[in-house]
């Protein structure tokens, strides 16, 4: 009786309060189902249009009116290349073309007038034979300096280097006022509408991805289901690592970037059928790098544990496959932060 009454006393304190008892948690065991197993390896992100334009002709940089992550359209001016002197010899070939079109006339003139004469029995046919070859060369003349302005204006224009097509300016490895030279690197462009997903496997794993029932991309937190017609093998083989290279072509709405990490699952034959171990997607723990989930420990209290992440095991995305970190039998908090509370 004296021990209930200090109870009381003590409860009865201003301050003091009992202990909140641990909520109970709802725990899911670990099973292993036999399914077929999933394969994966490293891949990375390309363009499949990826171009690094560079000068035609020498001169100095002065304009680059672009920098890297801009997006520009086709046609678009990216760099100019100083062209005074370019355009100085497109003018000098113009004036040549003029004054030879105007000994053109002349010739044509003088031409007309020896036919009228030879009608008239004046002139010998030799004279009219030399008009008409002054006038034809004269002809020639005008077309051979034509042709050498239409390649001033060329040269003028390859001062201007503009965008094949409309993407993003991934680097720009030049600065303003740089000596541009033929061959050196200014702009990096690529397409974003267009990018594919490349990984190197090994000839088993590509039997297993031709023999399997999917193919799926993970890039960073997300995967993608890839149609079969979207996967390329390449007919060729490195001689060295024995790999094939395997693209995969990414849907257009997919933002991810050229040289992105990304990883290449796909789904093995029925020979390659293992115990994998699933767990519902409502029990995983996302932490900045980490993955993990509650497991009940020994003293019946959730321990957070690290795990690797598989593809989804369902077409809903409720069960979600553990590649490491779990085993057959172990006990996973269903609410992870209701397991993160106890102490």
């Amino acid at each position: 009786m004296q021990r209930f009454l200090w109870l009381v006393a003590f409860l009865a304190v201003p301050g003091i309060q009992a202990a909140e008892p641990t909520p109970a948690l709802s725990y899911y065991q670990v099973q292993g189902a036999t399914q077929a197993g999933w394969g994966s390896s490293d891949a990375k992100v390309e363009a499949v249009r990826e171009t690094l334009l560079s000068a035609q002709v020498p001169g100095a940089i002065v304009a680059l009116p672009v920098k890297a992550g801009d997006q520009v359209k086709a046609g678009q001016e990216l760099t100019r290349i100083d062209a005074r002197m370019a355009s100085q010899g497109a003018a000098a070939s113009n004036a040549q073309v003029a004054a030879a079109q105007a000994s053109l006339h002349l010739a044509g003139k003088e031409y007309e007038r020896q036919k009228q004469l030879f009608a008239k029995r004046y002139i010998s046919q030799a004279a009219l034979d030399s008009a008409e070859a002054q006038w034809r060369a004269t002809q020639a003349q005008v077309a051979a300096l034509q042709a050498q302005a239409g390649v001033a204006a060329t040269q003028t224009g390859l001062h201007s280097v503009k965008a094949p097509y409309s993407g993003v300016v991934a680097s720009v490895p030049a600065n303003l006022g740089d000596m541009a030279m033929p061959g050196r690197p200014l702009v990096a462009l690529y397409d974003p509408a267009a990018l594919r997903v490349t990984a190197q496997l090994t000839e088993e794993q590509v039997r297993q991805l031709r023999a399997g029932g999917g193919v799926q991309v993970e890039l960073t937190d997300r995967r993608l289901a890839i149609a079969a017609s979207q996967v390329q093998v390449l007919p060729t083989a490195d001689p060295l690592s024995h790999t094939v290279p395997v693209r995969v072509q990414l849907p257009a709405d997919v933002r991810a970037v050229p040289g992105m990490f990304a990883r290449l699952w796909w789904q093995g034959g029925a020979a390659d059928a293992s115990q994998r171990v699933l767990v519902p997607a409502q029990a995983v723990v996302r932490r900045a790098e980490m993955t993990g989930v509650y497991v009940q420990g020994q003293d019946g209290k959730p321990r957070l544990r690290q795990v690797r992440l598989g593809p989804p095991a369902d077409a809903k995305g409720e069960l979600v496959e553990v590649l490491s970190g779990l085993g057959a039998g172990d006990q996973v908090a269903l609410e992870p932060q209701a397991a993160a509370k106890v102490r």
